[in-house]
């Protein structure tokens, strides 16, 4: 059985993104304040709780239900809080590492059992980034 891999990511760009909305500033700054999440207090013996979360297979949920809550609390509990919107993107990216780990686990188990039924799509991995 073949297990197809769609990707349409560029690797690299020939020319520079003029980004119009601060895109690659916003990306930095993302970057460093995930960066100081490893140093938080919650970051303790260098585990984070969430990795424990993750691997008792309640990632999707756990992530999910950080992100409506920190896009909720958005504007009201400190106000328009930076930090909120970054803690939104940080479980996105978080539930997207989730999302592919459990594509990878259907994967191995579809090569091994072919005729096992699964809800999982049958092409796995596919990426559209708006990119032809």
């Amino acid at each position: 059985m073949n297990v197809k891999v769609k990707c349409k990511m560029k690797s690299t760009q020939k020319y520079p993104v003029e980004y119009k909305y601060n895109e690659d500033k916003i990306l930095s700054d993302l970057k460093d304040y995930i960066d100081d999440t490893y140093n938080e207090h919650y970051s303790q013996n260098k585990f984070q709780a969430t990795e424990f979360i993750m691997d008792s297979g309640h990632g999707e949920g756990f992530c999910i239900g950080n992100i409506m809550k920190y896009a909720q609390r958005y504007g009201k509990k400190n106000g328009k809080d930076r930090k909120d919107l970054m803690k939104v993107v940080h479980y996105g990216i978080i539930a997207l590492y989730n999302h592919d780990k459990e594509l990878d686990k259907h994967d191995k188990k579809r090569l091994n059992n072919p005729n096992q039924p699964t809800n999982w799509p049958e092409s796995t991995k596919s990426y559209d980034t708006g990119y032809d």
